[in-house]
């Protein structure tokens, strides 16, 4: 009972704090001049994917169980594109990637880059040739993650830079100095930060009266907990109408889980990390390049009307592919 207490306790903190961090990180966007999908690449995926930093380098530095990291990282690529879809029916209007930035297409892009290396990587095994102590996909990652929030960033400043004066002529936080914005938002996040850390090891503790495998727990159970504050936060910025800032924090998330995957990988001692993990997750992977894909159809397409309960064809597809993961991995587990 005190662990569900202390669950519970870290999830209203993480909910409360969240919906701070995104408004401050909004103000810090118009403030500076970032666009919205830069703001949520950087500042909301960076903080809010900290848990699963912290979690994946315990796993495999001190409990010594890499498919619980690997798990966790893959596992809550999908709870974050889950979250995506499940944005859509909170907004009674038109669907929600109707009024987002082109500029997501390079996060999607990127996104699915970035999961079929690690997917490719997982199934491929030993045959993946080792630098050092670490895989060769990890510099490969590493890399390409800071080639994609530098595209990302310029490709936002060109648009800004043509729309400026409109932008200007509309500013929604006049009234919050820069200074105050960032000051909050350190705050916020810190406590965000601290609340979340404590978050995967109540969920261990809970976890370990149930006997199910370290794959299983790590894809679902584990990563359902350290993706709370990427729902929050983006539950948050819809809600004040920052859509650009939740679809940039989730599919940010996704690029930088991929990126804490290669970190995980240089404190794995005992060699490439994907060499010693279930080829399951690679299911998890392909299944989260799926569902990216289908964001990457909407965001060019800009669907006008919803298809039903408030989803739109696009968000419906995702949420139907995330539901199948589950129940795949859990039936991969059983056999």
């Amino acid at each position: 009972m005190l662990l569900w207490i202390e669950f519970i306790l870290c999830g209203i903190i993480i909910i409360f704090c969240g919906a701070k961090l995104s408004k401050y990180g909004d103000v810090i966007a118009e403030k500076t001049g970032f666009g919205g999908a830069w703001t949520g690449l950087i500042l909301m995926a960076s903080v809010t994917s900290l848990p699963e930093l912290i979690t994946g380098i315990s796993a495999v530095t001190i409990a010594g169980v890499p498919d619980i990291a690997a798990g966790d990282l893959m596992g809550a690529s999908v709870f974050n594109l889950l979250t995506l879809a499940l944005l859509d029916p909170m907004d009674k209007g038109s669907p929600i990637f109707s009024k987002i930035g082109q500029s997501h297409v390079l996060s999607a892009g990127f996104g699915i880059l970035m999961l079929g290396l690690v997917s490719v990587s997982i199934l491929l095994g030993d045959i993946v040739p080792s630098l050092f102590n670490a895989g060769l996909y990890t510099p490969i990652l590493i890399f390409t993650y800071i080639i994609a929030i530098r595209a990302i960033y310029y490709y936002e400043r060109r648009a800004i830079v043509k729309i400026a004066k409109e932008v200007s002529e509309k500013l929604q936080y006049t009234h919050i100095p820069l200074k105050k914005a960032v000051v909050m938002y350190s705050l916020y996040a810190a406590i965000v930060i601290s609340a979340a850390m404590a978050l995967p090891f109540v969920a261990g503790r809970i976890a370990s009266t149930t006997g199910l495998g370290d794959n299983f727990m790590g894809t679902f159970f584990v990563a359902g907990i350290t993706t709370l504050p990427e729902l929050a936060v983006s539950i948050s910025a819809i809600r004040i109408g920052a859509a650009d800032l939740a679809i940039g924090n989730l599919l940010g998330s996704n690029m930088f889980n991929m990126a804490l995957l290669a970190i995980d990988d240089i404190f794995y001692m005992k060699g490439p990390l994907l060499k010693d993990i279930s080829s399951m997750h690679a299911t998890t992977g392909i299944m989260a390049m799926l569902m990216t894909a289908i964001a990457l159809i909407g965001i060019s397409y800009r669907p006008e009307k919803k298809a039903f309960l408030r989803f739109g064809w696009d968000s419906f597809t995702m949420a139907v592919i995330g539901v199948i993961n589950m129940v795949l991995i859990y039936l991969k587990q059983g056999g």
